[in-house]
């Protein structure tokens, strides 16, 4: 059930009351603060105060938001172990007519949360889906890093298996852009020893904390920043880890890279050599393969 018969809520900035007329109906996707309360939009507050309904991840955090901005109003938990349960009833009254309002703990929704699958249902139910955009810890982080942001990949948690995560590394290395990634505080060090391990040398920022007091960005290569977390005894916040793309290497014509193949295939078998190769080359160690045995079949 709907309320959309309330009356008009209201809003307060500064101690000045707004009211808050209620939105069309459709799913309204509101980023928050991922600290600093006061980086929450003016547009988001009207639609947070004004929707008939309005889905968080936690109401516990959600009311430091509407405690502080003088919003008084019923909230829906909407998160990953009640996703089916309490998505099936906001899309409800969405197709009644309503207007819902979503919002993650902090920044976007969508990002790392629940809130696709309830996007996905609101689309193919043909309910208008509107984003009111805001705060975002991967935007944030990266324009700190003062690394590359004209093509970025944002690959949230690494897997918490080091065999798992290792791969996960080495599926991402030739992105060619910056990466992104979330991290928890107390697996910081290992995962930035195995992104050392598996990207090598390259340029990197681990943002803590972003728009709190605390607020710190280290820099430095990956295996710097690898040795200076593995010596603190204890790191605490949230934290972003920002990744510069992957070095310009001049590409191995096809006649270069026979050459390699075939040299290397006078003292290995194709397995040894394709690995060797690739390691020398940049190139995907599946497709020197088959050319190794293509060559190897030519002689």
């Amino acid at each position: 059930m709907t309320e959309t018969d309330a009356p008009a809520r209201s809003y307060s900035v500064r101690d000045v009351a707004r009211t808050a007329a209620r939105p069309e109906p459709g799913l309204y996707l509101v980023a928050t603060p991922i600290g600093n309360l006061g980086d929450v939009t003016l547009r988001g507050l009207e639609i947070i105060a004004g929707a008939d309904r309005l889905a968080c991840e936690d109401t516990r955090v959600t009311a430091k938001l509407l405690q502080r901005f003088a919003i008084k109003r019923r909230m829906t938990p909407y998160h990953e172990h009640n996703a089916e349960e309490s998505g099936a009833a906001l899309l409800a009254d969405l197709v009644a007519g309503g207007s819902v309002a979503l919002v993650s703990d902090a920044g976007t929704p969508l990002v790392s949360d629940p809130g696709y699958r309830l996007v996905q249902l609101a689309l193919e139910a043909g309910i208008k889906v509107v984003p009111i955009p805001g705060a975002s810890a991967v935007l944030a982080a990266l324009c700190a890093s003062g690394l590359p942001s004209d093509a970025f990949f944002f690959a949230g948690f690494l897997p918490q298996k080091e065999q798992a995560r290792a791969a996960r590394l080495q599926e991402l290395a030739r992105v060619p852009g910056s990466l992104v990634f979330f991290e928890a505080p107390h697996r910081i060090a290992a995962s930035l020893a195995a992104m050392a391990t598996a990207l090598g040398d390259r340029p990197a920022a681990v943002c803590r904390e972003l728009t709190k007091a605390y607020e710190t960005v280290y820099r430095g290569t990956l295996p710097e920043l690898a040795e200076s977390f593995a010596a603190m005894e204890q790191v605490r916040g949230e934290i972003v880890v920002c990744i510069g793309p992957p070095p310009q290497e001049a590409t191995a014509s096809a006649a270069d890279t026979d050459g390699i193949l075939s040299g290397l295939l006078a003292e290995m078998k194709p397995t040894q050599a394709a690995q060797e190769a690739a390691r020398l080359t940049g190139l995907p160690r599946r497709e020197l393969y088959q050319r190794a045995l293509e060559l190897k079949d030519r002689k």
